[in-house]
């Protein structure tokens, strides 16, 4: 048996190296790992269990309301994406086109699935004809291909997973309800299930979807002071209809377009899960969202111990807890700990001699490192029956509560104390310039005052507030008179 096995999986500290530290976390922790195809990423079943997760939270809060999942084609015809200029122009820069198949070359060159807008919509104008085949609410989980000069894991990947929503609407009311409903699930989604504390809200025009009216963002603040965005939702408005004919006849009998939807979160949620929780041992999951709840550590190997272990984990898997033993004989408990540290396991439980007789286990925390005794019984008794598993599971589901909250509200400390109001421009470009973070700061609108304040501080518009109030003030660069304060920030 090498010496290795019983190594630690160093990783550099968060403080130190915070870039160094990011890559460190997913490879050690076996979340992902580089793919021999330059710019793509392998994700690991851990990793994967993560997104699965992910998934599952937020598929059953779209169904809830209504939208179904489809799967349509990973290949787009060329002249589809020519249709819609904007579109098109927006996304040039980033497509992998396909020009030969079977040997031969295409008529056609074929685009790999950027986003699904205009194949999406060509089958929509074949099946809408009337307003009583409105609304349509469909979503499809798939891959997506934007060709990327510089990769990061998770953040920013030429392949990567995520959802896309396009809904079909009656009106436009109805399209910008549906399009803020969905920036609240993802809000939800967030805060809920991840932890995450965000600031949500509209996009500027330069900073919106290319082809859409108007863009919505959860935008969050990571520990390195940069913005990272989470997820979008779009309201299209008419221009995709007109372009692909989603035509309807209306209620009064004449023939109307429809209204439309888009909505998106990746993959990326995960880098950005990775770094707000994040510490110098590894990776810190929210128990709603984290693959493995509860670790289960036999401090020794004997039958006594296996046995109380098996029970436990059999007791808290009929709970819906997620709970794995580790009791791999050739890994040190040293080794073990380090392992489940570094991938974050909300709860550690350890069990030897003591925790066998006693009947009082031993847990720890992983966000805190917070050791407790958490009685079952008198041992004498029946110390392993269901109903001691049940009286563990409702003090584990306590704390499971408490660390989701700890969790947000640290987060959310951290973004309030990391963001800055001000009405000078000096101070505005210092702060950009050492501690970053979020600026809080009027904006008079024009696309030329943000291009120059991104060319001189590296930061961009983030969101305006959906329940922004409107002030009297004076835009950050060009002093023109302004309504609203804006959120800035560089970011990924």
């Amino acid at each position: 048996m090498s010496e290795s096995q019983f190594e630690k999986k160093e990783i550099v500290k968060k403080s130190a190296d915070f870039d160094r530290w990011y890559t460190d976390v997913i490879l050690k922790a076996e979340l992902a790992d580089y793919s021999p195809v330059k710019g793509c990423m392998v994700i690991r079943p851990y990793g994967f269990a993560i997104w699965e997760n992910i998934q599952k939270e937020f598929d059953r809060m779209i169904k809830v309301a209504g939208v179904e999942n489809a799967y349509f084609p990973l290949f787009i015809p060329y002249s589809f994406l020519k249709k819609e200029k904007e579109h098109v122009a927006g996304f040039s820069p980033q497509l992998a086109v396909v020009t030969i198949g079977g040997g031969e070359k295409l008529a056609e060159p074929l685009v790999v699935r950027p986003t699904s807008e205009t194949i999406m919509y060509a089958m929509y104008a074949k099946w809408i004809n009337s307003w009583r085949d409105l609304p349509i609410l469909i979503n499809q989980w798939n891959n997506i291909v934007r060709w990327e000069r510089r990769t990061y894991l998770f953040l920013r990947t030429t392949e990567f997973l995520w959802q896309e929503g396009h809904t079909v609407h009656e009106t436009k009311k109805e399209a910008m309800e549906f399009t803020l409903k969905a920036l609240h699930w993802y809000k939800d989604l967030y805060e809920k299930f991840m932890a995450m504390f965000p600031i949500f809200g509209l996009k500027s025009q330069s900073e919106k979807f290319a082809g859409g009216l108007s863009t919505y963002a959860v935008e969050f603040l990571m520990p390195d002071g940069l913005a990272l965005q989470g997820a979008t939702s779009h309201f299209l408005g008419q221009n995709f209809s007109k372009v692909f004919n989603i035509s309807f006849q209306n209620r009064q009998g004449k023939i109307d377009f429809a209204w439309q939807t888009s909505w998106g979160l990746s993959t990326r949620s995960i880098g950005g899960l990775i770094m707000a929780h994040g510490d110098d041992q590894g990776l810190v999951l929210p128990p709603n969202i984290a693959p493995i709840q509860v670790i289960i550590i036999p401090i020794k190997e004997n039958s006594a111990i296996a046995k109380f272990c098996a029970e436990i984990a059999d007791g808290l898997k009929k709970q819906h807890i997620r709970v794995k033993i580790d009791d791999r004989s050739e890994k040190t408990v040293g080794w073990k700990f380090n392992e489940w540290e570094l991938k974050g396991v909300p709860i550690r439980i350890e069990v030897g001699d003591k925790e066998v007789e006693s009947g009082q286990l031993t847990v720890v925390r992983r966000d805190t490192h917070k050791k407790s005794s958490f009685p079952l019984s008198n041992p004498s008794t029946s110390v392993h029956s269901e109903v001691h598993c049940e009286l563990l599971g409702a003090s584990l589901s306590h704390l499971f509560a408490e660390i989701q909250k700890d969790l947000y509200e640290k987060h959310k400390k951290f973004v309030t104390d990391n963001t800055y109001e001000t009405d000078d421009y000096a101070e505005f470009k210092k702060i950009m310039k050492t501690k970053r973070g979020f600026l809080y700061a009027f904006w008079c609108g024009d696309a030329s005052c943000e291009a120059k304040i991104k060319e001189e501080t590296k930061a961009s518009t983030r969101a305006l507030p959906l329940a922004a109030k409107e002030e009297r003030g004076s835009c950050i660069y060009c002093g023109k008179p302004s309504n609203y304060r804006w959120y800035f920030a560089q970011a990924y």
